[in-house]
């Protein structure tokens, strides 16, 4: 029982190093495969709460849908951030 906190712990801290990669990240497609893995460990957080319906609907649109959106929207646009 006591792993289970602890890979959550792990999960939570890696989560929010993640989000701050992805926020000070200039290349927009690096700044959006750090979303993705962002969404991978809250997935897994919901993996480790006992939440199968949430993990199972979170996977496909957290990494699949959001991910190849967001990718499709800067190739579109410019890859890098501008000033």
């Amino acid at each position: 029982m006591m792993l289970h906190y602890i890979l959550m712990a792990l999960s939570a801290l890696l989560s929010i190093s993640v989000v701050y990669l992805a926020i000070v990240e200039r290349d927009l497609i690096k700044a959006a495969i750090f979303s993705a893995v962002q969404s991978a460990l809250y997935a897994f957080l919901y993996y480790l709460l006992m939440a199968p319906d949430i993990f199972l609907t979170y996977i496909p649109v957290g990494v699949g849908l959001y991910t190849a959106l967001i990718l499709i929207l800067i190739k579109k646009t410019e890859r890098y951030e501008g000033e």
